[in-house]
């Protein structure tokens, strides 16, 4: 089984990607990790220096070979991933999808401490922060809401967001 979790940066994909992981002993794979290692660039620096198609291109080569592996794994995919091509449909078709949502304030406050670590909101002001990923949801959120599965992740323990996965997964 493959299980897919999707999300917009901040809302706890890689930190609740390792608990999961951990906790029922599937292998996990960061999408952007994956692409990092096998191009020995940096995410930024692939932006930088192929340009964001070149980016896309990859990452949906690796998406399609990921989601063809017949091994337990958890999938930790970039908050971009469901948005090209025809990228949402195939992790559904290939694997269990979660979307770990959470609201506006949250992710605000978790990204403004991680800034020098995001390039796409290195420049933007914690002022502008609310409203930059208020746009950026709204154009994502027609994606990520086809996932089959929606745990919302405000307000709470680690711990308790993984059990609420296991618990929707049957596992």
């Amino acid at each position: 089984m493959i299980i897919s979790l999707i999300g917009y940066m901040g809302s706890g994909k890689t930190h609740i990607s390792k608990i999961l992981s951990e906790k029922i002993n599937f292998e996990l794979i960061d999408l952007d990790k994956e692409i990092s290692r096998r191009n020995k660039l940096t995410i930024p620096e692939i932006f930088e220096k192929k340009g964001e198609l070149y980016f896309r291109k990859l990452e949906r080569e690796i998406l399609e070979e990921l989601l063809a592996s017949q091994q337990n794994i958890i999938l930790s995919l970039g908050g971009g991933t469901p948005v090209y091509y025809n990228n949402m449909e195939i992790i559904n078709q290939n694997s269990k999808t979660i979307f770990l949502r959470a609201s506006i304030s949250t992710l605000s406050e978790r990204l403004s401490k991680q800034k020098e670590k995001r390039p796409l909101i290195a420049h933007i002001s914690d002022e502008n922060l609310p409203e930059f990923i208020a746009k950026h949801l709204f154009e994502r959120n027609e994606f990520y809401n086809k996932s089959q599965f929606q745990v919302v992740t405000d307000s709470r323990e680690p711990e308790e967001i993984v059990n609420e996965i296991i618990e929707k997964l049957n596992l």
